[in-house]
């Protein structure tokens, strides 16, 4: 049913005519002392038609007089608030962002979210919002035993820290019980801690190092990029340990990404992670 249609049913609901929305909508307007609350008959006639859309102040209005929740009128409008999560890394896909915060109780298929899959074209890493739709169903989270906290993150095309252990538009698993930097004893690259930072300004994801009160997020060996210092907690903090990762081994977009000459990066022994 179209929206205009819907709210003609919302005012036959409540039994009042045109003339009557408008004459309430005049009191709502004396008292805010603002006409944008107003809601002429002939302006409601035309909304139920669906040749217009209501401003904010009107559907303020029509929520009040048709006793409707404000937020409910406004999914008629496909908005939903709570959506808002769900299109942050379509708004600013070149940032590293966090994407969901789920119980390993929930343990099952991870799926790479559907709005995202849509965007990989995307620049940059996030954390996925708890409530985006989940598809790829023949991904599967890794095993651990029951107690982690896992949450799901993206690595955008512009991060090329972990490249090419962790591709850019690589998601990855977060384990956010491990926010603290350990003594591990690695071997390895591949045994090497890998990290999930929040920044000030989005996400990163790397080898961590502290010193001090300095944390050291670095890259790859193989990687162009180079390491990054900040102030630690004040300037970044570890979200969680990387714990598994479904990442991508070929793709186009990688060669857009990669700075034209590799910069050099600093070598830096690492201390506990």
């Amino acid at each position: 049913m179209p929206t205009g249609q819907r709210l003609k049913v919302l005012r036959s609901v409540r039994n009042i005519t045109v003339r009557e929305v408008e004459q309430a909508s005049r009191r709502i307007a004396e008292v805010k002392g603002d006409k944008r609350f107003r809601i002429s008959n002939g302006w409601l006639a035309q909304l139920e038609k669906g040749i217009s859309e209501p401003s904010i102040c009107k559907l303020f209005s029509l929520s009040v007089i048709y006793h409707v929740k404000f937020f409910d009128l406004i999914r008629l409008y496909d908005v939903d608030i709570d959506e808002t999560e769900k299109y942050e890394p379509i708004a600013s896909p070149h940032l590293t962002q966090l994407l969901s915060a789920e119980s390993r109780e929930k343990s099952g298929p991870v799926r790479v979210p559907q709005i995202l899959a849509r965007s990989l074209a995307a620049r940059g890493t996030s954390l996925i919002p708890e409530k985006m739709r989940m598809v790829h169903e023949t991904s599967s989270a890794p095993a651990d035993d029951g107690a982690a906290l896992i949450t799901y993150g993206y690595v955008g095309l512009n991060d090329l820290t972990m490249y090419p252990l962790i591709w850019p538009g690589s998601f990855v698993w977060v384990d956010v019980t491990q926010n603290k930097l350990q003594p591990i004893a690695w071997h390895n690259e591949y045994e090497r801690p890998i990290y999930f930072i929040e920044l000030r300004d989005g996400y990163a994801c790397g080898w961590c190092e502290l010193q001090g009160n300095q944390l050291l997020i670095i890259p790859h060996h193989s990687s162009p990029a180079t390491i990054r210092r900040f102030t630690y907690p004040k300037d970044a903090e570890i979200v969680g340990r990387v714990t598994g990762f479904e990442t991508r081994c070929v793709g186009r977009d990688l060669d857009e990404s990669r700075p034209s000459k590799p910069a050099k990066q600093s070598k830096a022994k690492t201390i506990g992670g």
